[in-house]
């Protein structure tokens, strides 16, 4: 079985849980995902399954949609509300448009200093366990790019958000550093997951969905086609020996290929069998290839 499907993370999973409960539904170990979520968010985690675990490559710096909300009046040490208050609480009575102003200072390539509690390393050890035993972190700015932060509602303490980033961006450090810019505090009381490039909520599923797909022998219809996956290389149907020569790692003249510098092969309309970059002219050689060879 190999493929893509696209989870709804439920709250209180971490990405790793919801990988492992895949594999024991679809019994199969070869499963991994396209970019963590915390734990106490939710929303899209794409899962690759099989030799399709192969194509995470090429989603290593996906662009990412949130929605979520930021509650002001105290900081916390994780930044959202799974953590303990580092502030004394306020009572705070915010405007929409003194919030969308700040907002407007968090667009573009910005520094940012990532959470104590995250997957940074400091010396080759992730931030977080040296934040769990309440150790001095020293982590330094990095660049990350805003491409839009929108304020959407506004109570008295709690921005309702829309958010798109580059990788490596953290929801929860703009949350923080709302709050410090504005002397009261911050955290990121809510967070969901909206797309990882070209995967949308729309078209994610619970696992319990997942799962009665598959006592139903229809897993695999939940899947996302093949055609869809890796949309910025171009797509090329093989024919037998040219799909054969692929499956053994060998090169192939695709002569209707004849300018794209890397396509996506299909055997067939929905079995993806490998990625194939241009050598010279029209002769591609499979640089991943995604089928065994057949006997």
């Amino acid at each position: 079985m190999n493929g893509v499907v696209i989870i709804d993370k439920p709250a209180g999973f971490t990405s790793h849980d919801v990988v492992n409960r895949v594999r024991r539904i679809l019994g199969q170990r070869s499963v991994g995902h396209l970019g963590t979520l915390d734990p106490s968010a939710t929303g899209v985690l794409p899962i690759v399954v099989g030799t399709l675990t192969r194509l995470a490559q090429f989603y290593a710096h996906s662009e990412k949609t949130y929605e979520g909300v930021i509650r002001f009046g105290f900081a916390t040490d994780t930044y959202d509300a799974d953590g303990e208050a580092t502030t004394a609480v306020q009572d705070v009575r915010l405007e929409l448009e003194e919030i969308r102003a700040l907002a407007a200072e968090f667009h573009g390539v910005v520094e940012q200093v990532p959470p104590p509690f995250s997957a940074k390393k400091i010396a080759g050890v992730p931030a977080y366990k040296l934040a769990r035993k309440k150790q001095d972190i020293d982590l330094k700015p990095v660049q990350v790019e805003i491409k839009e932060f929108e304020i959407l509602e506004m109570t008295a303490s709690e921005a309702t958000f829309r958010a798109d980033v580059a990788s490596g961006t953290y929801i929860r450090s703009i949350a923080h550093e709302m709050g410090r810019r504005l002397g009261c505090g911050a955290h990121l009381a809510g967070l969901r997951r909206t797309r990882v490039a070209e995967f949308v909520i729309e078209e994610a599923n619970s696992l319990e969905a997942l799962g009665a797909a598959m006592q139903q022998g229809i897993g695999e219809s939940l899947f996302v086609h093949p055609r869809k996956l890796v949309p910025q290389l171009p797509c090329v149907t093989a024919g037998d020996d040219s799909a054969a020569l692929i499956r053994s790692g060998r090169s192939v003249n695709l002569p209707e290929m004849s300018r794209a510098p890397q396509v996506k092969v299909f055997y067939g309309q929905s079995e993806l069998i490998a990625i194939a970059t241009r050598i010279a002219g029209t002769l591609f050689h499979p640089k991943i290839v995604l089928a065994e060879p057949q006997g």
